[in-house]
Order: structure tokens, then sequence, then C-alpha cells
């Protein structure tokens, strides 16, 4: 498991050092965009709609929308101006009963672990909240994200620390019209429903509840990549560069073929140096040669500067 960041829990003078890993991963099965017509894969560009060109990274900025279709641009250095977060430090603010946190506040969890020196302060803490039954509320900044937070210990082994939304990012649910007044119910609807919960009471273990859809998905794909239902995608290769002294003696050989032995004609076939220096370009000149990567044979009449 990969540490997300080094750092440390903080409260009054104590000062824990841990290692910060995520505690969950996404099991859900990803796709990519495929072209129906030929199988490639779809490629997502930056593209200005007035410019009709894709942007470069290092041309994107930063706007945000006060108003329908009007932004204000924010540069680094309106970034750098704002009051900087404490970042890798978990700064416990309160402890709390865990029944008064409502789960509709959990957003991601992340195991932190006890660093070099920090072992008996971080088993005192686990401790101290095992016995008290509390949780911290703390404040935590992860990349560029400050966020509510709990450390709490989870199966009695291994502090844990879920980020949290804000109050002011739940969202309301007055206004449902169906929310309002309370039905009257007979008294056997009560006693029966009392009775169905009870029936389907059973302690919480999490390993019975399977995924089913993502199982049945799997085996979907399974039985077509054994069906051999495959499509191959390969990257276009890139053309290969020639190395132009090959591409060159290549070029000589062709155009003494063409035009016969010359006077010059060195031993075993091989052209003289006369003729070698006949046909090369002159030191300095530009050396003719075809588009990169494409050999372009001379034209019959000899190495006329031509491809």
């Amino acid at each position: 498991m990969r540490t997300l960041w080094k750092g440390a829990i903080s409260f009054g003078l104590v000062h824990i050092p841990v290692r910060v890993y995520p505690a969950t991963e996404s099991k859900g099965v990803k796709f990519r965009y495929l072209h129906r017509e030929c199988g490639t894969p779809v490629r997502y560009v930056k593209w200005c709609s007035t410019c009709e060109r894709e942007v470069a990274a290092e041309d994107i900025v930063s706007g945000y929308e006060y108003q329908k279709g009007q932004f204000v641009v924010l540069e680094d250095e309106d970034f750098e101006r704002l009051p900087a977060a404490e970042t890798k430090v978990v700064d416990i603010l309160d402890f709390v009963d865990l029944s008064e946190i409502d789960p509709i506040y959990y957003d991601k969890t992340y195991y932190l672990e006890p660093d070099e020196g920090g072992i008996k302060a971080y088993a005192l803490l686990r401790r101290a909240m095992l016995e008290t039954g509390r949780v911290a509320v703390a404040r935590v900044t992860i990349r560029t994200k400050q966020s509510l937070a709990t450390v709490r210990v989870f199966d009695r082994t291994v502090l844990a620390m879920e980020t949290m939304y804000w109050p002011d990012e739940i969202r309301s649910y007055t206004g449902f019209q169906s929310l309002g007044a309370e039905p009257v119910f007979h008294e056997n609807e009560v006693r029966m429903a009392d009775m169905l919960v009870g029936s389907l009471s059973a302690p919480f273990h999490p390993a019975k509840y399977t995924d089913d859809y993502r199982a049945a998905l799997q085996e979907t794909i399974r039985a077509k990549v054994e069906g051999r239902q495959i499509f191959e995608y390969r990257e276009p290769e890139t053309a290969k560069v020639i190395d132009l002294m090959e591409a060159l003696r290549a070029s000589v050989e062709a155009a003494r073929g063409a035009r016969g032995p010359g006077p010059g004609e060195g031993i075993a076939g091989r052209p003289g140096q006369g003729e070698l220096d006949a046909g090369a370009p002159a030191p300095g000149a530009p050396i003719p040669h075809g588009p990169v990567g494409q050999y372009q044979p001379p034209d019959p009449g000899g190495l006329g500067g031509r491809c």
C-alpha cells in the first residue's frame, strides 16, 4: 500500500507522527469508449470553440463563472495570496460521541499508521478513545482541499480518518411536499412493521454482502474473452528515420546500377572515389532526401539533387 503522505496528528501539545494511506478502493469495472466504426479508443481533447483548435495545458487558466457566461480569472499569484492551509497535519478540534455524527457527512476513509517516534503516543490516543467511546473531530488538508474529518479507532487496532463534507455542503431536503403531515396508521400495521424489522435484524457482517452486478458483468466480459470476441487495437507505428549515410550509399548504388559501369569504377564493382565525389553533395550543402522516414529512389539520370 503506497503512502499518501507523512504528517502528524496534533492536539494540544501532543504531536503524533503518522503515515496516511487510502483505506478504500473502487472495484467498479472500468470501460473505455471506442469508435463503433473502427474500434479506435476515443480521445478527449481540450478544445476552444472560438479558436477552433486544441488548447495546451499551459494555455489554460482557472475561471470562476459568477454569472452565466461571465467569468473571473484567478492566476497562480491569486492563489498564493490566500491564507496557507496547514498541510500534512490532522488538527484535532474536539472529541465527540460517534453516535452524534450522521453518516451523511462521511466522504472518504484513510488509515493512519504511527511513524517512527510516535508509536507510544498513537497507542495511548487509541486506548483513550476506546475507553471513553469518543472520536476526534479534526481539520485536515489533503492535496489542496481542506476538509472536516473524524479520527476514530477501526477494528480496535488502527486509527481511521474519515474526511467529511462541510455542513453547507449537505443539501437541504426542505421543500419535499410528500414529507408533510404524518399519515394515520392502524395499530396492526405498526405491529406488523415492527415484526418485519425484527425478523430481518442481524449482526453486521460486511463480508456477507456482495456486488452481484459487478460479478455478473465480469462473467460477461470473461465469456467474450474466452469466445475470442476481441478487437485488437495497436497504436500506429511512427515512421522509422533512415540513417542519412545509408540512404546516400543506397542512392549511389542504385544510380550506378541504372547507368552501368563508369570509367572510374573501382575493384569488385564498387564505384571509385571520383564517382562518389561526383555524386555526393558539396560540403555544407543540404543532403537531398524525401520525407523523413520514407526512402525515395533516385531518378534514372543519376544524383541530380531531386528525390
